[in-house]
C-alpha cells in the first residue's frame, strides 16, 4: 500500500502479540500531504475516517485491511495537525458506531469525545537527568514520592491550571519539601472527571484538562532539571463503558472478554481487559511504553493489581469462571503482567514499575524467572491498614493492639515495598490523616507527626498523598483545590517543617534508606513494650554508615529515663525530634544528644538514657 509505514514485520509482531511500540504504527501520523491512519478493527464491514474536512459524512475517506491482520489503513489527503476525528465502523451487525482512536496522541477536551492528529515538538532539555535517573529510584536510594492529582492540587479562583504552570509551582513546592519523586494520578485522557482519572479511553493521549501533550512533556521537563522524578499511574486492569471508548470497538467484544464473568467489572460497571489476546496485550504493552518513551516517565504504577489477579475478585459464587482445576488464579492476566514488566525493564532498565497490590500473593516484586510478577516495587497496604487502625484508636487502648505495629517485620522484606499514605484513604467519608487521629488538637497534631516519623524510619520507601504535608483537616475532593491557607498556621506550618526535616535525614543518612528492602538493614532494640506502647529500633546501612537509633511512643504520656542499647559508644546526636518546637510540639527533648553509658541493655554492651515525649519520635545517630 502507499504511503504505509506498516511492515509485514509489524503485523506479524502486533497479531502474535509481541509489538511493543504500536504508538509509532497506529493512529493518526502526518505524512507529506495528509495524514496516515492506522486501525484495528478485524470484524468490521467497512472502516472510514470522519471529521471536519468531510462533514463527519461516512464512507468519503475509506480505509482498506492490510492483510489479515485486522489493520485497516489510508492517508487521507490534505488534513494534518490538529484536525478533529473519529473512526466510523461498520460491525458484522450492519450497525455503525463512531469510536475515538484507541492510538490517538490526543483528544477533544471532554465532554467532547473526538480524537487529534496531534504532532509533538518538544525539545527535551533533562539530559543530565535522564543519565542518573537509575540511581534515584533504585532499591538502595532514598526514594520519596509525593503524590497529587493536578486538578485539583493548585487552582486559580477555581479554574484549573495548566501541565506548564503546575509544573512550576510543583517543583518549587516538592523541591522545598525534599521529596525525590512526584506521582500523578492518572493523566490519561478520561471522560468522567470523577473517576480522577482511573477510568480511561486515551491510553495514549494526556487529557487535554490541563493543556496539551508538548506541554505535559514540558512539566515533566521542568521536573526532571530540578532534580524530581515523575511516576504515573497506569491502569490496565480495566476501561468505562462510553460509546465512543473501547468497549465493542469494531461490533464484537475486541478489547474485552464476551462473557460478563470475565469481561465486566462489578464495582466498577466497566470492561475488563481479555489478557489472553495477542493484540490486546500488543495495546496494553504498547501503551505503558509510550509514556516512558515518549513523555520520560520514570516509573509507572500500576492501578488494581489484585483485581486482575483474581477470577474471583469482588465476585459472588457462580459470577465468575474457574479454572480448569477449580482454581481462581487469572493466568492470562498473570502472563501479561510477566511480559509487561519484562518489556518495561528491556527497553527502559532506568525506571520502576510498582505494582498496587492488596493481597498477600507471593513474589509481585519478584523477577518472572523465578516465577515472580517482574514489578520493581509493591505497595504496603497491610502496613497502611494496621498503622491507621492502630493510631485511630484512643491510647488507652493501644497496648492491646500492639502487634499492629509490630507484625510487619515479619513480612516487610518478602517484597521490596513503597509504604503508602495514599489518596484512597482521605476520601469517602475517610477523613483526612489529621481529623482521624483521636483526642485534643494538640494530640491529633502530634500523633500525626508520630505517624510521618514512623513512617519514614521504616524500611520501604514513603508515599505521601498532597495536603499530609500541611496536615489538612478537610478530606480530599477532586473538584476542590487543597486548603492551602491551613499552612499559614503554625501548627500546620510546622507538620510541613516536619516533613522536610524528615525528608532530609532520609536522603543525607544511608543507614534510613540504602538497605530499605533488605532485613540487614533494619533490627528491633524493643518492639515487645506493649504497657509502654513504645517502639525502639536501628536502622544500619554499611560498616562505615554511621547507625540511626529511633524510638516511637505512642502514648501521651513523655517516657523518661528510658533506657535503650546501642551498638557503639560515644555521642548519639539527636537529629530529629517530632516533639520539636519548631513542629508545634511541646519541646521535650534530649539536648541534643549524649554520651553512651557502659551499660548493657537490649543485647548490647552500650546503652543511652532517653526522654521519649508524649506521641513523638525521636532519631539519634552516632558520632
Amino acid at each position: 500500500m502507499p504511503d504505509s509505514q506498516l511492515t509485514s514485520d509489524d503485523l506479524h509482531l502486533f497479531n502474535e502479540g509481541t509489538h511493543h511500540r504500536l504508538y509509532r504504527k497506529l493512529g493518526a501520523h502526518v505524512v507529506d500531504g495528509g495524514t496516515r491512519f492506522a486501525v484495528w478493527a478485524p470484524n468490521a464491514r467497512t472502516v472510514s475516517v470522519i471529521g471536519d474536512w468531510n462533514g463527519w459524512t461516512p464512507g468519503r475517506d475509506e480505509l482498506h485491511p492490510r492483510q489479515s491482520s485486522g489493520i485497516w489503513e489510508a492517508v487521507v489527503k490534505n488534513i494534518g495537525h490538529g484536525a478533529r476525528y473519529k473512526y466510523a465502523i461498520v460491525g458484522p451487525d450492519g450497525h455503525k458506531r463512531d469510536k475515538a482512536d484507541p492510538f490517538a496522541a490526543r483528544a477533544e477536551h471532554p465532554p467532547a469525545t473526538a480524537s487529534m492528529v496531534w504532532e509533538c515538538h518538544h525539545e527535551w532539555g533533562d539530559h543530565a537527568w535522564m543519565k542518573t535517573r537509575k540511581d534515584r529510584i533504585a532499591h538502595r536510594a532514598p526514594v520519596s514520592i509525593y503524590e497529587l492529582h493536578l486538578g485539583s492540587w493548585r487552582r486559580d479562583h477555581n479554574d484549573v491550571l495548566g501541565y506548564r504552570e503546575l509544573g512550576e509551582r510543583l517543583a518549587e513546592h516538592v523541591g522545598n519539601l525534599g521529596f525525590t519523586h512526584v506521582e500523578l494520578m492518572p493523566i490519561m485522557e478520561h471522560p468522567f472527571y470523577g473517576s480522577w482519572g482511573y477510568q480511561v479511553t486515551g491510553f495514549f493521549a494526556p487529557t487535554t484538562r490541563y493543556g496539551a501533550p508538548d506541554d505535559l512533556m514540558a512539566m515533566i521537563d521542568g521536573l526532571h532539571q530540578k532534580g524530581i522524578g515523575a511516576i504515573i499511574d497506569w491502569v490496565p486492569a480495566h476501561f468505562p463503558t462510553d460509546a465512543h471508548g473501547l468497549g465493542v470497538f469494531d461490533g464484537t467484544h475486541l478489547y474485552e472478554h464476551a462473557d460478563p464473568r470475565r469481561g465486566f467489572h462489578p464495582d466498577w460497571t466497566s470492561f475488563i481487559f481479555n489478557y489472553g489476546r495477542h493484540e490486546v496485550r500488543s495495546f496494553l504493552i504498547s501503551s505503558a511504553i509510550s509514556w516512558l518513551d515518549r513523555y520520560h516517565i520514570d516509573g509507572l504504577r500500576v492501578d488494581g493489581v489484585a483485581s486482575m489477579l483474581y477470577k474471583d475478585y469482588s465476585r459472588k459464587p457462580g459470577e465468575w469462571v474457574p479454572n480448569e482445576d477449580g482454581s481462581n488464579h487469572d493466568r492470562d492476566a498473570i502472563a501479561f503482567l510477566q511480559e509487561m514488566n519484562k518489556a518495561v525493564y528491556a527497553a527502559f532498565p532506568d525506571v520502576q514499575t510498582i505494582a498496587e497490590e492488596s493481597t498477600a500473593w507471593g513474589g509481585v516484586s519478584r523477577p518472572p524467572e523465578h516465577g515472580g510478577l517482574g514489578f520493581g516495587y509493591k505497595w504496603d497496604l497491610g502496613w497502611m491498614h494496621d498503622t491507621l487502625a492502630y493510631l485511630e484508636r484512643d491510647p488507652i487502648h493501644r497496648k492491646y493492639h500492639h502487634d499492629q505495629l509490630t507484625f510487619r517485620a515479619i513480612y516487610a522484606f518478602t517484597e521490596n515495598y513503597v509504604m503508602p499514605l495514599s489518596h484512597d484513604e482521605v476520601v469517602h467519608g475517610k477523613q483526612s490523616l489529621l481529623a482521624k487521629m483521636p483526642g485534643d488538637p494538640w494530640q491529633k497534631y502530634a500523633s500525626l507527626r508520630l505517624l510521618y516519623g514512623y513512617q519514614w524510619t521504616q524500611p520501604g520507601k514513603k508515599l505521601l498523598f498532597m495536603g499530609g504535608e500541611l496536615g489538612v483537616w478537610n478530606e480530599w475532593h477532586h473538584d476542590h483545590e487543597l486548603d492551602w491557607a491551613v499552612g499559614n498556621h503554625p501548627a500546620h506550618s510546622g507538620i510541613a517543617r516536619w516533613i522536610g526535616d524528615l525528608n532530609g535525614a532520609y536522603r543525607a543518612h544511608r543507614a534510613l534508606h540504602v538497605y530499605d528492602c533488605e532485613a540487614r538493614g533494619f533490627q528491633w532494640l524493643e518492639g515487645n513494650d506493649r504497657d509502654g506502647s513504645t517502639l525502639a529500633y536501628l536502622r544500619l546501612g554499611d560498616d562505615q554508615d554511621p547507625p540511626v537509633l529511633v524510638v516511637a511512643n505512642f502514648t501521651p504520656v513523655p517516657r523518661e529515663g528510658y533506657r535503650v542499647g546501642v551498638p557503639r559508644g560515644g555521642f548519639w546526636k539527636e537529629i530529629l525530634n517530632s516533639d520539636a518546637d519548631l513542629y508545634g510540639g511541646g519541646g521535650i527533648g534530649n539536648r541534643g544528644g549524649m554520651e553512651a553509658e557502659g551499660v548493657a541493655w537490649h543485647g548490647r554492651d552500650q546503652s543511652l538514657v532517653i526522654t521519649v515525649p508524649p506521641l513523638a519520635v525521636v532519631v539519634f545517630v552516632a558520632s
